[in-house]
């Protein structure tokens, strides 16, 4: 009987610590990004991410971003926006939310290699949180390849730097498809590995809607 209860004890123990790691955990991401043209040099850039540690289950943080974009020329623009995040820093558990404003600017420059296309975002936050700012730069590369004329697959890699921290911050490196349902709609599947700067690894499913609109007057 006191092995059985040893047992028990011990595999409580194991699942408890299982389930109080973040870790341990296959989350998702369910994400929504649009851009709206309303004229030839200006957008509006939209986004709201429902971010959780496990699939459907433990939402770990909601962001939204609203950002008004100015195209230089057909291959690079720019963005100036506001970011809103509430985040449960505690897995499995409640009561550890807290809100956070950012405001960010991109520079966003793309181009193509025969049929792969590149696009390069670098991007400055200034983070407002608990009475604290804080700053992050940050650089995405990132690789698209048409697979069909409904279906492609991309590639991307995002480094962030804290100047308030270790210099280094975290790094999210993801890969997936997408299939163009309409000239304005794409859905996206994908898989990310985030790596932060104490050599934490989160796996997390992502699952979203692209919306292009154009709001510009035709001719």
């Amino acid at each position: 009987m006191r092995k059985y209860i040893l047992l028990l004890s011990i595999f409580s123990i194991l699942k408890t610590s299982a389930q109080s790691n973040p870790e341990n955990e296959f989350g998702a991401w369910y994400m929504y990004n649009g851009t709206h043209q309303i004229s030839n040099k200006f957008g509006i850039k939209t986004m709201a991410h429902f971010r959780f540690f496990e699939i459907g289950d433990d939402m770990q943080q909601f962001i939204s971003r609203l950002g008004v974009n100015y195209k230089i020329n057909k291959n690079i623009n720019v963005t100036l926006g506001h970011s809103y995040l509430n985040t449960d820093t505690s897995f499995d558990l409640k009561g550890g939310d807290f809100n956070e404003h950012r405001v960010y600017e991109d520079f966003n420059l793309k181009h193509a290699i025969v049929k792969i296309n590149l696009a390069h975002r670098f991007r400055a936050e200034q983070r407002f949180f608990n009475a604290t700012t804080g700053h992050f730069i940050r650089y995405q590369i990132a690789f698209s390849y048409p697979l069909t004329q409904k279906w492609s697959a991309y590639l991307y890699d995002e480094i962030f730097f804290d100047f308030d921290a270790e210099a280094f911050n975290q790094n999210w490196l993801g890969a997936g498809f997408r299939y163009k349902i309409s000239n304005a709609l794409k859905i996206q599947v994908g898989y990310m590995k985030i790596i932060n700067d104490i050599n934490q690894g989160f796996d997390r499913l992502q699952l979203g809607i692209i919306l292009n609109t154009d709001h510009r007057k035709k001719s």
